[in-house]
């Protein structure tokens, strides 16, 4: 049974930081690429970072400096180090792992939700 479950999001003060964690079972979590995603309230669904099974980053413009991916592929698990912490990072997280294109494998998490307010 596919299962990827993100964990660490909740309220945050603007400056702050959050650690957010994506645990994934019942798939060669080694093959998968992975990354987060958000989407805020009334807003469409956004990229903010992906890595590569190589270990390859990529980041939105909006969090380059202040957000870190990272993969753990014994514990299959991909984090997101979240510093400098701004309202209008507000969101609700979520966590994919994918591979292929056809066919495609295309896993999502239920969501964590991050508050950046004072």
């Amino acid at each position: 049974q596919v299962q990827v479950v993100e964990s660490g999001g909740g309220l945050v003060q603007p400056g702050g930081s959050l650690r957010l964690s994506c645990a994934a079972s019942g798939f060669r979590f080694s093959a998968y690429a992975t990354g987060w995603y958000r989407q805020a309230a009334g807003k469409q669904r956004e990229l903010v970072a992906t890595i590569t099974t190589d270990g390859k980053t990529n980041y939105a413009d909006s969090v380059k400096g202040r957000f870190t991916i990272s993969r753990d592929n014994d514990k299959k698990t991909v984090y997101l180090q979240m510093n400098s912490l701004k309202p209008e990072d507000t969101a609700v997280y979520y966590c994919n792992a994918n591979r292929g294109i056809i066919p495609k494998f295309d896993y999502w998490g239920q969501g964590t939700q991050v508050t950046v307010s004072s």
